[in-house]
């Protein structure tokens, strides 16, 4: 069966040469494929750097579909990164590795259908069933009826002890930026500004955010910390208007990784085992305004190691490769090896690399 490619959140010029050079590339890896409308295919091609291709990502990752980002960054939280400008070659590639990919996951499916439990076959019916004559009547002697037994006692019941109630650990009401980004810390759509710093809007429900493109000049917000009272709280239509201002719409977990990032203060955060190993689960976001944090990447990409390990390995200095560490942790793209289960040693769990790798943003 043809895999299926559909395009969303985009212009009508965009779509178009999405679709040239689609045509040319599928036909270089032998029309494995076939266009579609976006949101019924297999795969759906997103302009990530449009107004409202970030929002259409973030609908279709909720509804559990496979995306391909168009974008000219190499930031990026899609399944697949398709580079801009549009290129007939690297579509050629992106394709190619798909389809590579795609029997495992074929493979995948039809291994579990198979595991699946067999029905069990439907009774014979009185017709079908065979015939047994039955055995004639025997006298069976009634027996002897056993003594009464007598109930034991029953034991007297144990009062459970009285135990006291658990603390609940409440957040203080004035606590930094990276804590009322923290799961259940806003619960609506708020707009932020601090002195001359850009302002942001940050939409908790959605997990996104709009801002600037660079991340530094929102660096002042993680200082000090801020009441419920600091955020505004804009109605829909200044919303809409402020935020087709500022920018399109980007993942939340950009301003908490910046928000781990700025945490330590160049040191892990309180709770983590200095002398620990830490792994990179997949290749995480990396911003070009932090150039070192592509060495750090490479080399935590090798194995579990500890931080002073991941120091001498990169050449970059202890204090940027905790902060790395921290901001990680705090978007799920690490994790200390000390909780995490072991893994088998097969080519599944090694990570990608070369030109496929960077084809997917990772």
């Amino acid at each position: 069966m043809a895999l299926t490619l559909g395009t969303t959140g985009m212009d009508s010029k965009t779509k178009a040469e999405v679709q040239a050079a689609f045509k040319a590339a599928n036909a270089e890896t032998g029309n494995l494929w076939t266009l579609v409308e976006g949101d019924e295919a297999d795969y759906v091609v997103i302009d990530m750097d449009s107004l409202y291709g970030p929002m259409s990502w973030l609908r279709l990752h909720a509804a559990g579909r496979k995306v391909i980002g168009l974008t000219s960054v190499d930031r990026n939280q899609t399944d697949h990164r398709l580079p801009r400008p549009i290129s007939a070659d690297d579509f050629t590639v992106l394709l190619s590795e798909i389809a590579v990919d795609a029997p495992v996951e074929a493979a995948a499916a039809k291994a579990a259908a198979a595991a699946a439990p067999v029905a069990a076959p439907a009774p014979k019916t009185e017709a079908e069933a065979p015939k047994v004559e039955a055995a004639p009547p025997q006298s069976i002697a009634a027996p002897e009826p056993e003594p009464a037994a007598i109930p034991a006692p029953e034991p007297e019941p144990v009062p459970e002890p009285i135990r006291e109630p658990e603390p609940v650990f409440q957040l203080p009401p004035d606590r930094g930026l990276a804590q009322w980004l923290m799961a259940g810390g806003l619960e609506r759509r708020v707009r932020l500004q601090r002195g001359d710093a850009p302002a942001i809007l940050i939409d908790p429900r959605a997990k996104a955010w709009h801002g600037p493109a660079t991340l530094k000049p929102l660096v002042g917000y993680f200082d000090g910390t801020l009441l419920l009272e600091d955020f505004a709280t804009p109605d829909a239509t200044a919303w809409e208007s402020e935020a087709a201002a500022i920018g399109a719409a980007q993942p939340l977990s950009r301003l908490q990784w910046l928000g781990g990032l700025l945490a330590g203060h160049g040191a892990l955060l309180p709770g983590l085992d200095p002398d620990g190993k830490y792994r990179l689960l997949k290749w995480p976001q990396t911003e070009r305004e932090y150039p070192k944090h592509f060495r750090i990447a490479t080399a935590m990409m090798k194995g579990p190691a500890t931080v002073a390990e991941v120091a001498e390995a990169s050449g970059v200095a202890k204090e940027d490769v905790a902060d790395f560490v921290n901001a990680n942790l705090a978007t799920g793209y690490a994790e200390s090896t000390r909780d995490a289960p072991p893994e088998p040693d097969t080519p599944a769990n090694k990570p990608s690399g070369g030109l496929f790798g960077r084809m997917r943003g990772r």
